[in-house]
This record gives structure tokens, C-alpha cells and sequence, in this order.
């Protein structure tokens, strides 16, 4: 894969709503998924399918895709079939519509050193068409105020706007794991209104790393959610609850911490997995921390037991084994013993 933008088009949701996590992303490495691989597998059968139906050449990379199965391969037909609808309804008004597929674009007069890559534009007089392939199946994208799609129209524009009369921009997210196709039709004039009045302001503030932190629904895709102060102190304020029993809670009290719980699962579990990381990497911190730490006759452990922490469970045998041979003291190698059996 290419190169991203510091202040890509993919990543737009996050560092718009927190412009420091742009610059503060760049201190962690890329760490990629299997999710990640499957969509871009995913992309490579699209882009081919796409040329193979408007007739253009390509080489078939099946052999080559680690997730090929059947539905990935009806997906990318789908996903070939609604483009050419689009593109003869574009003719109806324009008897030569330029495609472009898996076309970089570059939004830089508004974004410093801003570019994208989008998975099909259409450009005819009128209509400027941007349609965008997503293979994940856990949460619903839409394309309504969606900055991604916005972008790409603003580097779109960029090449065609003086060439092609156009006056609308139609952004479209095609999701068929979901069964989503999201529709989102916007005039150009409001598309640069809204690249002038905002968009300008906040990439600049990220681009400088500053501004303030913010947390939210884009911590999804943040290289730094597991360390992250801002969602840490947003998750914690749950814990003003932690020494109340449930049924003394009011209803108005519950209500929020039901608002919150999955955002606050979903932290738990990425501090948890990033701390598993630093164990198996070797970093000692965190048995230091441990160490510092270990509860004094009449102290709660619960109230004085840092957080994050690694339970026995989530230590593979060799490392757990390690981490005691440090432990010099019976006493203390007990004291863990009894922590992690928590």
C-alpha cells in the first residue's frame, strides 16, 4: 500500500474532532489487522471487477488475496454492477463522463500536503459522482456529512471543476456486508463553503499538533487510544461509582453509565491489549509499577492497585514466569500471586 497523508482523507473523522491526534499518531508504528488486510483484499477484487466490466485491462489478483472466498467475490460484483448504473445514468446528461478508479487526490489548497485515494469518481457536467467501497460489517458508515467523501469531492473538483460544469456532488458509500448503500447529495457550493468556513481552521491545527484533545466515536482508529490521557479521563468518570452498590444508584445515574458502557468496554480492552504488548515485548514498567505498588497490611488492594494491571490470565507462561524470577522477595512474589488471582 502507499504512503498516508498526515492528515489523510480515511483518517479525517478523527483528527477534524481532535486535531492533536494527528501529530501525536505519528509516534506509533502501524500495527495493521487482519480486518485491514481482508478490506484491502477486498479493494484489489473491486478495482478489478470494476475494469473487467467497463472493459478496461487488468490482472485478476485472486491468486494473490489471503481472504478470497465467495462472498468476497459477490460483493465486488455487486459493488461493479451499481458503479455502471451510476455511469450510465451520468451519460443521460453528458455523452463523455470520465472514470477514474483507485484515483489519488489531492485536496492540498485546503489541507497542507492532503491527498486521498478513491475507490471510483465519475465526473460529467452537473453530477460529480464519488463512490466509496466498504467491506467491514461491524458498524454502518454513512455518507451523510461523512469528511472522507468530503475530501475526496474537494480533490475531485480540484482536477475536473474547470473542465466540467458541475454543480452537485454525490457521495456514495457502498457497504454490502451491511446491506448499506448511503446516499449523500450536496451542492458544491455548500462542499467549499464548508472546506473554507471549517475545514481549513481545524486541518491547520492538526497539522501543528495543536488544539485540544478530544474524545469520541473516532478513538476507534486512533493509534494512541490505549495511552491516550483525554479518553482515559473520559472512561474514569465512571469510577465515581465504583464503591456503590447498583441498587442505590438513581435511575438518571444509570442512564449515563448505560450511555457510556460500550465506549468504556472498549477502552478496558484496548489498555488491556496494549499492556499485553509491553509484556510480551519485554518492558519492564509495568512489574516495576506492580512492585511500587503492592498493598501494605490494612491497605484496600482494590483502592490501591494501579490501573491497567495484568491479571495471571493474561500472561503467557514464560513471561509470568519471568516476571517472578525479578521479585526477589517471597513476600512480594505472594502479594502478586494474590493480584492476579483477582
Amino acid at each position: 500500500m502507499g504512503k498516508h497523508a498526515l492528515l489523510s482523507a480515511s483518517s479525517s473523522h478523527r483528527w477534524l474532532n481532535c486535531p492533536p491526534s494527528a501529530r501525536l499518531c505519528e509516534k506509533y508504528e502501524d500495527t495493521g489487522s487482519e480486518y485491514a488486510q481482508e478490506g484491502t483484499d477486498a479493494h484489489s477484487l473491486c478495482e478489478y471487477k470494476l475494469k473487467q466490466a467497463l472493459g478496461m485491462d487488468a490482472a485478476d489478483p485472486t491468486e494473490n488475496l489471503s481472504f478470497y472466498n465467495e462472498e468476497m467475490e459477490q460483493c465486488a460484483l455487486d459493488y461493479a454492477a451499481y458503479v455502471l448504473e451510476l455511469v450510465e445514468d451520468a451519460k443521460k446528461t453528458c455523452k463523455d463522463p470520465v472514470v477514474l478508479i483507485e484515483q489519488r487526490l489531492d485536496f492540498s489548497r485546503f489541507v497542507k500536503d492532503g491527498f486521498g485515494t478513491g475507490d471510483c469518481v465519475i465526473i460529467a457536467d452537473g453530477t460529480l459522482d464519488i463512490v466509496d467501497y466498504k467491506h467491514g460489517k461491524g458498524v454502518e458508515v454513512s455518507a451523510i456529512e461523512n469528511p472522507q467523501m468530503m475530501l475526496y469531492a474537494l480533490g475531485a473538483l480540484e482536477l475536473f471543476d474547470g473542465i466540467y460544469d458541475i454543480d452537485t456532488v454525490r457521495m456514495t458509500i457502498f457497504q454490502p456486508r451491511r446491506e448499506n448503500v448511503s446516499v449523500c447529495v450536496m451542492a458544491k457550493d455548500d462542499l467549499l463553503q464548508w472546506a473554507h468556513n471549517d475545514l481549513t481552521y481545524k486541518a491547520k491545527l492538526a497539522y501543528e499538533g495543536s488544539g485540544e484533545f478530544a474524545c469520541g466515536d473516532w478513538c476507534r482508529f486512533c493509534k494512541a487510544k490505549a495511552v491516550c490521557r483525554k479518553r482515559a479521563e473520559y472512561n474514569l468518570e465512571l469510577a465515581k461509582y465504583d464503591f456503590e452498590m447498583p441498587d442505590i444508584l438513581e435511575d438518571a445515574e444509570i442512564a449515563a453509565i448505560l450511555d457510556k458502557v460500550d465506549e468504556l468496554t472498549a477502552w478496558a480492552a484496548d489498555v488491556k491489549e496494549y499492556a499485553l504488548r509491553q509484556a510480551l515485548s519485554g518492558t519492564s514498567i509495568l512489574a516495576i509499577k506492580w512492585w511500587r505498588d503492592v498493598p501494605t497490611a490494612g491497605t484496600s488492594a482494590r483502592r490501591q492497585w494501579p490501573t491497567p494491571f495484568l491479571r495471571q490470565d493474561m500472561i503467557p507462561m514464560p513471561k509470568r514466569c519471568w516476571v517472578l524470577r525479578r521479585c526477589r522477595s517471597s513476600w512480594v512474589k505472594r502479594s502478586l500471586t494474590s493480584c492476579w488471582a483477582v
